[in-house]
């Protein structure tokens, strides 16, 4: 009766509290989560309240939170989900994650944290919070490609935080870190998930399909969580946490392709023990611990913050998001949440981090929440600001570079093209495999060589250690130029899928756009493949050198970039002229007329295919500038010319007037001139984009 008495009281006064504070903030238009987080503290036993709830309790029904969060989570991934967000999402959370988990060691150490502490670090801010993004997105009505990107962005980082999960918890094993356990490990790990995956693609899919089919909610309830809490204990008892094992059975639920039905009836439970959870985190705070690690608080945050918004602009510009969207996705995902909780949690439990890392998490999450908002509700302002503060050349580039990407994914492959790009990602992968065992596994044998040519060859072990690792360095140079090249080698690849070369001996009209395709292709692949390694290997050598061979390789590109950028200027303006002379002679042209501008993805290549804009007299973009519309800002098109009268201007600048009667030619991506279509003309894109292809040029 007395476990079934504190049972009761743990509860009622967690909910109860919870209640109070959920409603508070809600008022306040700030994140619920906070609420919770501020319960805990109150009904915790730092903070002198009356109101202390049975912290073991608590924490026993927490785990049920984190199972059932996790579970949810798991429901919303599925390998169809991961196709669609494809690579831009993948490239974006993999440079993220690994620029946060590389920061995160590099203070950690700064700190005087032991190399797991900073490990564990690294991956607690590597990781965005998708519940309070969710629900911020919500209040604020966020929808479109932002919020499909974001999403997509969040839905990887999920993926990476499980691996990071299951790699933590290998090395944080009693046995300690030696190339032997991280190999034993590594196989256990890897043979464990492939069996439960491929048993469970198997089994729980069609299961899952006919207790659904059943017709009845609470069969279905019972059975899924059940399945849940199971695959949970399993993945305990084979020495994982709970949490890998819960997002596991989620993802095979979701394969059976009714997660909807099923989200619907774990929501409300999932609510109700994620609320448990976040207050069992605000329990664990201590103000005292934070005010002693005040520094690390500010200095975390401002990693978070600065980090992540450089690492997903970077990132998603890359994959061809455009410099907008990249910028509003960066200020996006500046916060992290509950799976950072989680992993300091797990620290926590394996003993590898002292007691003072998961209230510094909990803080620089609390602060990153209540930033968020903020920097949502900025992100479009600084967005336009960062788009006309960049040079002339990388503004023409952004615009054009999305088409390239479009092209490359609407091209059809032929056999040999595929089968050139598989064998060059094979063995780009192969490369980075090869050197980041290589960097282990000097390190784990550094101290054994030197013993052993200290006491068989009389050599002192100082000399022993400079040799090893100087041949090391030998053979890892190689590698090092070898991604590089085979970097290289995939980007041309691409590039002549997106931007064939003229056959014939005619003259390449598509080399400056090409060229420019290329070497943007190579340096997001360097950072690609680059940024995991450096994240994999920086325990095991000192930073500068990581630093200094990415940090060359980046320079090279960047001057190759800023060239081609330059290059690029050039086509554009050439390929501007060709644009009004076709657009103006089409203007006298009696009867029925088409734009005149067929020709011009043949004579000037990589310019996409211009759609000209007829300006009415009523048009809301007349008497305004460009800078004033922001039409390369907002709607991630270009206006490659602008002609009037007689007359052109061509490349026109920000500070041109539009008046009446001109026609603009657009550039960009569909999507990206459809919404400059309608930034224009004031009417929907779907109703413009038909009238505005076909409008008669005549005067």
């Amino acid at each position: 009766m007395q476990a079934t008495h504190e049972l009761l009281k743990a509860i009622t006064v967690v909910l109860c509290v919870a209640a109070v504070t959920t409603v508070l903030f809600r008022k306040l238009r700030q994140p619920v989560v906070l609420g919770y987080i501020l319960a805990g503290l109150i009904v915790g036993p730092h903070v002198p309240i009356p109101l202390v709830a049975d912290r073991p309790t608590v924490e026993v029904l927490s785990e049920l939170g984190v199972i059932l969060l996790m579970f949810a989570l798991g429901l919303e991934f599925s390998v169809r989900k991961l196709v669609q967000v494809g690579p831009t999402a993948g490239l974006t959370a993999v440079i993220q994650s690994s620029i946060m988990i590389w920061l995160g060691f590099l203070a950690g150490r700064a700190f005087g944290w032991s190399s797991r502490e900073s490990l564990f670090a690294g991956a607690v801010i590597a990781i965005s919070s998708t519940t309070i993004i969710a629900k911020i997105f919500d209040e604020q009505q966020i929808r479109g490609r932002l919020r499909d990107l974001v999403v997509g962005v969040l839905i990887v980082e999920d993926l990476i935080a499980i691996l990071l999960m299951a790699v933590l918890t290998a090395l944080s094993s009693g046995e300690g870190m030696s190339a032997g356990t991280l190999l034993r490990s590594s196989a256990r790990l890897a043979a464990f998930l492939a069996a439960l995956v491929a048993i469970g693609l198997l089994v729980v899919p069609r299961t899952v399909r006919m207790v659904v089919h059943l017709g009845r909610p609470e069969t279905t309830i019972v059975a899924t969580i059940g399945f849940c809490f199971a695959t949970a204990l399993l993945a305990q008892a084979f020495g994982y946490s709970v949490a890998l094992g819960a997002f596991i059975a989620g993802s095979l639920v979701g394969e059976s392709g009714e997660e909807a039905a099923v989200a619907n009836l774990v929501l409300p439970i999932r609510d109700l023990f994620a609320a448990i959870f976040f207050v069992s985190v605000g329990m664990l705070i201590d103000p005292a611990i934070i005010v002693a690690n005040w520094l690390p608080v500010l200095v975390f945050t401002a990693l978070v913050i600065g980090g992540k918004v450089l690492g997903v602009t970077v990132g998603a510009f890359l994959a061809g998001s455009g410099t907008r969207t990249a910028v509003q996705a960066g200020m996006s995902l500046a916060q992290i949440g509950e799976f950072s909780f989680i992993i300091a949690g797990l620290g926590l439990a394996l003993g590898a981090t002292r007691d003072f890392l998961y209230p510094v998490a909990v803080a620089v999450s609390a602060i990153t929440t209540l930033t968020t908002p903020l920097l949502i509700r900025f992100a479009g302002p600084v967005a336009a600001y960062v788009d006309r503060k960049l040079p002339r050349p990388i503004q023409t580039f952004a615009a054009l570079y999305g088409t390239w990407l479009e092209d490359l994914k609407a091209r059809p492959r032929k056999k040999t093209e595929a089968a050139r790009i598989t064998r060059l990602v094979r063995l780009l992968l192969l490369d980075a495999a090869l050197l980041v065992v290589l960097v282990i596994t000097t390190t784990f044998w550094l101290d054994g060589v030197a013993a052993f040519a200290s006491g068989r060859l009389g050599v002192s072990e100082e000399v022993a250690r400079t040799v090893t690792i100087a041949g090391a360095s030998v053979v890892a140079g190689p590698l090092v130029v070898g991604i590089f090249r085979l970097a290289g080698g995939l980007a041309l690849a691409l590039a002549d899928v997106a931007l064939p070369a003229t056959g014939g001996g005619k003259p390449d009209l598509a080399e400056a756009p090409r060229r420019a395709l290329v070497v943007t292709v190579q340096l997001a692949l360097v950072l690609l493949v680059g940024l995991p390694v450096i994240a994999l290997t920086q325990p095991f050598v000192p930073t500068w050198a990581a630093v200094a061979v990415l940090g060359g390789l980046l320079v090279l590109l960047g001057v190759l970039f800023w060239r081609s950028a330059i290059n690029l200027q050039g086509h554009v303006k050439a390929g501007a002229q060709v644009i009004v002379e076709a657009l103006v002679a089409q203007a006298g042209t009696p009867g029925p007329q088409t734009s005149g501008l067929e020709r011009v993805s043949e004579l000037l290549p990589g310019l996409g295919d211009p759609v000209p804009v007829r300006l009415k007299a009523g048009s809301p973009a007349v008497g305004k500038s460009l800078a004033q519309l922001g039409v390369r800002g907002v709607t991630g098109a270009s206006v490659l010319a602008i002609v009037r009268g007689d007359g052109g201007v061509i490349v026109p600048s920000a500070g041109e007037v539009l008046q009446a009667g001109d026609t603009l030619a657009l550039a960009g991506t569909h999507e990206a001139v459809a919404a400059a279509v309608e930034l224009l003309t004031g009417l929907p894109s779907a109703a413009a984009e038909a009238p505005v292809r076909e409008r008669p040029l005549a005067r």
